[in-house]
């Protein structure tokens, strides 16, 4: 085996790892993508020789890049049109982020995510989804350790502040074809009757569709604005169920192929979030 084969060995075993970080840090297949790319361009050009631990060294160098891309995604998102979320993917399909701990994963983590710095987020992507020591994790961010159990406990306050305790992955099942049901049919007392009562509604489209272009808040709001919805926007729509990143969503498709990727997250007081991918650029995974 020559030295570019055990390179490439060692890299397509660690490449599912390097994506979930990169996946995990900017929310973007496309972004992630690229920087496992990159990192695939530093491993072919390394002293290889002298590096002891490549896990190690591939896990420093995709996290670095990511933090970087973080910086600057921010900065491309201050003029996209209307409430910026994540990209869906498909987990039940993707060994990529199938293969390692399904956590830091649901969309409404990763959108969480965001109000963090780039340095907490990376600390805590790697202690939450990957179990890396904090002594590891402290070398890849350029800090002490004490420094990074900080990062990560802030990390850590921040998502319990926000987020409320989900219900098990069945009742959100159960809840999302209730949700789809009672939409479909513009069942106004239906959909309120699910909703918590800060209930807030995100449509992703850019601009390139039609769609709101805030988020719709509290339970009597946002069912009758579904409701008003329903004549135009489930007619005609193939509806089935998909994983998108650890949780049920419902895909929807006419005659020119998918054109929204709906979930729910909810907890003991209902439905709190509903979530509309209909951007038509990040609906790849759904195809």
């Amino acid at each position: 085996m020559t030295s570019l084969d055990q390179a490439q060995s060692v890299f397509a075993a660690a490449r599912p790892r390097l994506f979930g970080i990169a996946y995990r840090m900017t929310g973007s297949v496309a972004d992630a993508e690229d920087l496992v790319q990159e990192v695939w361009l530093r491993w072919q050009l390394a002293d290889r020789a002298a590096v002891h631990n490549p896990e190690a060294y591939l896990a420093t160098a995709i996290t670095r890049l990511a933090i970087n891309e973080s910086q600057t995604a921010r900065a491309r998102r201050e003029t996209y049109v209307g409430p910026w979320l994540p990209e869906p993917v498909d987990t039940a399909a993707d060994p990529q982020v199938g293969a390692e701990q399904g956590a830091v994963l649901e969309l409404a983590v990763l959108v969480l995510l965001e109000k963090l710095t780039p340095t907490e987020r990376a600390a805590y992507v790697l202690r939450e989804a990957f179990d890396y020591p904090y002594r590891e994790i402290a070398e890849i961010v350029q800090t002490s350790e004490g420094a990074t159990r900080q990062l990560v406990s802030r990390a850590r306050k921040h998502l319990a502040d926000e987020r409320r305790a989900p219900v098990e992955r069945a009742d959100q099942r159960k809840l999302l074809e209730a949700f789809v049901a009672a939409a479909q049919a513009g069942d106004l007392a239906a959909l309120e009757e699910l909703f918590a009562q800060d209930v807030v509604s995100y449509s992703d489209s850019n601009g390139v569709v039609r769609a709101a272009g805030r988020p719709l808040v509290g339970a009597a709001t946002v069912a009758r604005i579904f409701a008003a919805w329903a004549p135009g926007f489930w007619a005609g729509a193939d509806v089935s169920y998909v994983e998108a990143n650890g949780q049920w969503a419902v895909r929807l498709r006419n005659g020119s192929g998918t054109f929204a990727v709906i979930t729910v997250t909810a907890s003991a007081e209902g439905i709190d979030q509903v979530m509309w991918l209909v951007n038509p650029s990040k609906l790849g995974a759904f195809r």
